[in-house]
């Protein structure tokens, strides 16, 4: 008996290795990064009317962010009033590293989210009068992906790159160092013994974002903090000024953030 298979038939807009992803998933997510721009901008605006400025740190997971922010607290915190809002997937554990350092510090737990936004960053502010403090931080999840597209009303965004990560990363994740401000090579205490090839590293942040700032540091023996903080410092006290053009590379860049994302995640869903 001879059977007649049904024609195989495909769906162009269909998710897929190539295909590209329904209207209906870049609408939605077109809409969430709306709502977080206006969430964003109005963060902002609260930090500047309160007075405190705001850096934001995203990095791979293992990169030393809480590690180099624990440090950056401790110093910073010694001559300004300081605080810290860290996100994290599960579990509280890097807010109690970073409490070490003396800071006040709030944990936001995002369940399956891979990234935080604005109105996470504005509910976990809570009662905190930010009237009384110089500068806030924020530790983002770690993921070189998702947060790239999301403003949180910070004033600076730092990119960190370990040495134990590849040196093509920026390669790999051009979004995210053209949304940041600042790029941080950290770890440099090892780099000899992982074998981390400065010079690729550095050509390959310049290739994707000329000119970009560059800090390389270790927390662990304090390596290029001091030039760091002294840059950090100068930046607060432009923005105190009222300086133009001393602002976030993700500020205003709505269109930018929607278009990385639709090309970046666009079958992603709003977890990742």
């Amino acid at each position: 008996m001879t059977m007649t298979m049904p024609a195989e038939t495909t769906n162009p807009a269909a998710p897929g290795p190539t295909g590209p992803a329904p209207p209906r998933i870049l609408e939605v997510r077109t809409r969430i990064l709306k709502q977080n721009d206006v969430t964003a901008r109005g963060l902002r605006d609260r930090f500047r009317s309160a007075g405190v400025f705001v850096t934001s740190l995203v990095s791979s997971p293992g990169a030393g962010k809480t590690t180099f922010l624990r440090e950056v607290l401790r110093r910073v915190g010694a001559a300004e009033r300081v605080a810290a809002l860290v996100g994290d997937l599960a579990t509280e554990n890097d807010a109690r590293r970073l409490a070490e350092s003396g800071a006040p510090v709030r944990q936001i737990v995002t369940g399956t989210v891979c990234h935080l936004e604005a109105d996470m960053v504005e509910r976990a502010l809570g009662d905190w009068d930010l009237a009384a403090l110089d500068h806030l931080f924020v530790e983002n999840v770690g993921n070189l992906v998702c947060p790239a597209s999301f403003d949180l009303g910070e004033d600076l965004r730092l990119v960190l790159l370990s040495t134990t990560e590849g040196e093509d990363k920026p390669l790999k994740y051009p979004t995210i160092f053209n949304t940041a401000d600042v790029a941080v090579v950290t770890k440099t205490d090892i780099a000899d013994a992982v074998g981390f090839d400065r010079a690729a590293a550095l050509a390959a942040i310049d290739s994707v974002r000329p000119g970009m700032r560059v800090f390389e540091v270790s927390a662990k023996t304090g390596t290029g903090m001091d030039g760091f903080l002294a840059f950090l410092a100068d930046r607060v006290a432009a923005r105190r000024a009222g300086a133009d053009g001393v602002g976030p590379a993700t500020a205003g860049l709505e269109g930018a953030a929607g278009t990385a994302a639709e090309t970046a995640a666009a079958g992603a869903s709003r977890a990742g």
